[in-house]
């Protein structure tokens, strides 16, 4: 399983990152502070460093030299007008950056992003009865393959790594096909049903009057 340490002194972001992070399938630990992170980074081993800057004891920048000794990825945690320190981030070597406050979906985008470009991310997904390789991009239900499109497949994977919570059309259409949403026609909806039909999922992939959908196992 990947293991993720998030380093943030705000208890309720904190909070907020862990719960988010564990139903999308991730092990983590917190620490409220840069001692305690960096105690964690010599003794235990993580696939990802989610870090705050402003930290008692010892700062963002100083653990993140301690995560870049270890060869692990970095993400830094930002206020939204912190332009400066993101780019001194950046240029130290953090993988990415997220500002507060954030969108979680956005969130658990970047993350499955530096995972998979330090090729950390798990090769197999599992829905019910259904496993997505992630690797070769083929989806099975009961052993069979079941032949998706890519934008079906992708569609695919942001229900699975966002179970049980609703998925504005906005927010589905900006992760699977890019760009901002237009607000009409029903692209959204036609290849969530032709998705629903092809493996079964009526029952758990629900409508959300004028918000969107929600897988629910």
């Amino acid at each position: 399983m990947i293991r993720i340490l998030i380093v943030e002194d705000d208890e309720a972001i904190a909070n907020l990152l862990r719960m988010n992070l564990m139903k999308s399938g991730y092990e983590c630990e917190m620490a409220e502070d840069g001692e305690k992170a960096a105690d964690l980074l010599e003794v235990s081993s993580y696939d990802l460093v989610i870090l705050d800057i402003m930290l008692p004891k010892m700062n963002g920048y100083e653990v993140l030299e301690y995560a870049k000794s270890l060869e692990i990825p970095v993400i830094f945690l930002t206020a939204m007008g912190e332009t400066a320190q993101r780019v001194r981030g950046l240029r130290m070597g953090a993988e990415d950056y997220i500002c507060k406050p954030f969108e979680i979906t956005e969130l658990l985008a970047r993350v499955e992003t530096v995972l998979r470009r330090y090729k950390k991310t798990d090769a197999r997904m599992y829905l019910l009865d259904i496993m997505i390789d992630t690797e070769s991009r083929m989806v099975f239900q009961n052993g069979k393959q079941v032949e998706l499109t890519l934008k079906e497949y992708e569609l695919l994977l942001l229900f699975v790594r966002n179970k049980n919570r609703a998925l504005y059309r906005e927010t589905i259409y900006e992760n699977v096909w890019g760009g901002e949403y237009p607000g009409t026609g029903r692209t959204v909806d036609l290849h969530v049903q032709r998705l629903k039909k092809k493996l079964g999922l009526e029952e758990h992939i629900t409508a959300i009057y004028k918000v969107g959908y929600r897988l629910v196992v």
